[in-house]
């Protein structure tokens, strides 16, 4: 049985999207066995991807070197027999592990000058593979049988009974109005975070037509989670954010009708359960990191100043993002509203 470890990404929405790739593995030799070797935060992303037989922990942080724990743990991993690995990360430091594991194959993109580390490196066409999930599925093919990748959407499994646990121990219940899920955070910057203020305008709309609004984040969300709930100020809008696992995130959007989102890890999370989603970019770009949904609808003003791929914006007007105005928003979401219920409509 083939057996493929992969490098993964350090990035919420990164990792979401390498289950094409997965996919594209077991589907060109079904018994494949696929172990990931990423950050601890994964595991729980990826226990929800089928395609995955184990993951390792990366026990290095983003960005640190530690050459020692690397080689050891490259010594480590030669035990595990692999084929073949795939670096999906571009620097040098990614390869390294790897490469003193002593995999017989190492396949990447050249990067960071992994001539060395790399014995199947692969140039990296951006004009042609225009798409982050394209690069990543194209290294699932041989060198000299490069196309043009045909991408199968990233697909998360759900835990039913994480649902009701998770329900359980926020003290809330399985919701009875249409739930929109909003998540307003960004960790790459502000640059790519539409206005709080934004948020809740759509999300005091919402509830006046008879929805309930739940606001997703990590523990940096929270002082923008509790400002939008603070501005709502309704019992039908409750702040998560930093209340949940990435386990229990992914359980409860499964619950959303519609959910609203910048460009970011959770956004790529909303559309891998399929949910139908709204998602709002400012500073990057829909063409290089898309929703991989087809019931997606992007918002991007493409103004002369974007995409910039700049953490904060440099003129620092964000127009790109302020000039898209909540109204908007609201249309797509009236366009796919589920029924209304009959006596839910409040204005409060």
């Amino acid at each position: 049985m083939p057996s493929i470890l992969i490098v993964g990404p350090s990035w919420v929405g990164d990792m979401v999207m390498a289950q094409s790739l997965f996919k594209e593995l077991v589907q060109q030799q079904p018994d494949t066995s696929i172990d990931v070797l990423a950050p601890a935060w994964s595991k729980a992303l990826l226990a929800r991807m089928p395609e995955v037989s184990g993951t390792i922990e990366m026990p290095m942080g983003h960005g640190q070197l530690q050459l020692a724990r690397r080689y050891r743990l490259g010594r480590a991993l030669r035990s595990k027999g692999y084929s073949q690995v795939i670096v999906l990360p571009n620097s040098f430091k990614s390869a390294l592990v790897p490469y003193w594991a002593k995999i017989p194959k190492r396949t990447g993109y050249t990067g960071e000058m992994r001539w060395g580390l790399l014995n199947d490196a692969r140039k990296l066409d951006k004009q042609k593979l225009t798409m982050t999930v394209q690069r990543f599925v194209a290294l699932a093919s041989a060198a000299e049988n490069q196309g043009f990748p045909v991408i199968q959407p990233p697909k998360l499994c759900i835990d039913p009974g994480n649902v009701k646990d998770a329900l359980d121990r926020l003290g809330m219940e399985k919701p009875g109005r249409p739930v929109l899920a909003i998540c307003p955070g960004a960790e790459f910057g502000s640059a790519k975070r539409w206005p709080q203020e934004y948020y809740a305008e759509v999300a005091i709309y919402c509830i006046q037509q008879g929805w309930q609004v739940w606001i997703f984040g990590s523990d940096r969300d929270i002082l923008v989670a509790d400002k939008i709930s603070g501005t709502v100020n309704s019992n039908y809008c409750t702040s998560l954010a930093g209340k949940t696992a990435l386990e229990d995130a992914i359980d409860l959007m499964s619950l959303a009708d519609v959910v609203v989102s910048n460009d970011s890890g959770l956004m790529h999370v909303a559309a891998a359960l399929d949910r139908k989603l709204i998602a709002v970019y400012g500073s990057s770009d829909p063409g290089f990191t898309p929703p991989l949904n087809q019931q997606a609808s992007i918002l991007s003003l493409g103004l002369d100043c974007s995409p910039c791929f700049r953490r904060e914006c440099p003129p620092g007007h964000l127009n790109c993002l302020r000039d898209l105005k909540p109204e908007r928003v609201i249309k797509l979401i009236t366009a796919n509203s589920p029924p209304p219920i009959e006596g839910e409509r409040i204005e409060d």
